[in-house]
């Protein structure tokens, strides 16, 4: 039940109590986290002892075959951050075949390239998760390694690879089978600001990749409301954010309320295409959603009406920034959502203490986020 430090602290009492926290149990699940500067001999026998197969590098100054080699029944390498690793180094620590390795987190190593995702895909066939956040180098040639190599991939971060295009997301889902086979056992996708994608990446998508459960497109500004009658047919898909893809409107909504859904979340905030037609599709075809986000969104206490009766199963409303909802809105909230644990009412400056009041007698919330909110000096004065 210690924290990672207190359990070393208990080690250095005695002989007895360092070798009951050496038993693995006591391990189990924790994470490494290492500065890996100077060569120290101990460090990885010690953390076999305990049975750690999870490592985190903060800083990599020596090689990284040197974790590699210390570690052979590694499961999870996270080395987000470390600007200084190249193809060269990656390419001289995987040199064989790792079944053991689950997941590899490379999010702004900056300095990699399709190049690695060659290693990757050659040695690393068992890895679920790969994290590839910020590393802008990435092309569509570096999906079609993975597509080749990698058939268990069950998670899988683009966010921010700017050379990323429909041709590398057709890779991916499997449309050019005769180059690479896909991967078809995605269960999560990021695409969070890839710029150039469009509609015919989610047309692939929908094709190919049918397991999917979660669908990040956030800031992604080339897709479109016709994107959406592709993704309507996703009959997997939980989670979908749209947030900031200016070219979503209410059509686009419409198309995933018509279609096979069955959505927990949806996140369209800063879209400000989204109104209060929006809320009537989304009661009408969406109604399972337990999370709804629609910050800065140009909805009213119109479109509140038309939604509140329709979503028994909602628990998270962010509606931050939508500067029309006012107190008969949070009425009609507290009325009818008597399952939400958090809503977020940043930044909306029409309610007063009244509609507070009404949404804190929620039997079930648990976070009220006001932020800019301020009392008027007239209900101060009450």
């Amino acid at each position: 039940y210690l924290d990672v430090k207190d359990k070393g602290r208990v080690a250095q009492v005695c002989a007895a109590w360092r070798d009951a926290s050496y038993h693995k149990s006591v391990w189990r699940g924790v994470e490494a986290k290492l500065h890996l500067r100077r060569a120290n001999p101990s460090l990885f026998p010690s953390l076999q002892t305990r049975g750690i197969k999870k490592v985190q590098i903060l800083s990599l100054r020596r090689s990284l075959s040197y974790v590699i080699q210390g570690m052979p029944q590694i499961e999870s390498l996270n080395l987000c951050g470390c600007f200084n690793l190249t193809d060269n180094g990656l390419g001289h620590a995987f040199v064989q075949d790792i079944p053991s390795l689950r997941v590899l987190n490379l999010s702004l190593c900056k300095q990699i390239t399709d190049s690695s995702l060659g290693r990757i895909a050659q040695y690393l066939k068992n890895l679920e998760v790969l994290e590839l956040g910020g590393c802008s180098n990435i092309t569509n040639t570096g999906l079609l390694l993975i597509a080749w190599g990698l058939h268990r991939l069950k998670s899988l971060n683009l966010r921010s690879c700017r050379h990323v295009s429909d041709v590398g997301i057709g890779h991916l889902s499997g449309m050019t089978r005769s180059a690479a086979e896909g991967c078809l056992t995605l269960e999560k996708l990021t695409f969070q600001d890839c710029q150039k994608l469009t509609d015919l990446s989610l047309k692939h998508v929908s094709k190919g990749l049918n397991k999917l459960k979660v669908l990040n497109l956030s800031f992604c500004g080339g897709i479109s409301d016709a994107g959406m009658i592709h993704l309507s047919q996703m009959t997997q898909l939980c989670s979908l954010n749209l947030r900031s893809c200016d070219n979503i409107s209410d059509t686009g909504i419409m198309h995933l309320a018509m279609g096979s859904l069955r959505l927990s979340g949806l996140d369209v905030s800063f879209c400000d295409k989204i109104g209060d037609q929006s809320l009537a599709y989304i009661a009408q075809g969406l109604y399972q959603l337990k999370s709804l986000s629609l910050c800065s969104c140009h909805i009213s206490d119109d479109g509140i009406n038309r939604m509140v009766r329709q979503m028994h199963e909602l628990k998270t409303l962010n509606i931050g920034q939508c500067v029309r909802i006012t107190d008969k809105g949070l009425e009609l909230i507290a009325d009818h959502l008597t399952q939400l644990t958090g809503i977020d009412l940043y930044g909306c400056t029409k309610i007063t203490k009244r509609g507070l009041e009404r949404i804190t007698q929620l039997p079930c919330l648990k976070v009220l986020n006001l932020g800019l909110w301020q009392m008027t000096e007239s209900e101060r004065m009450r």
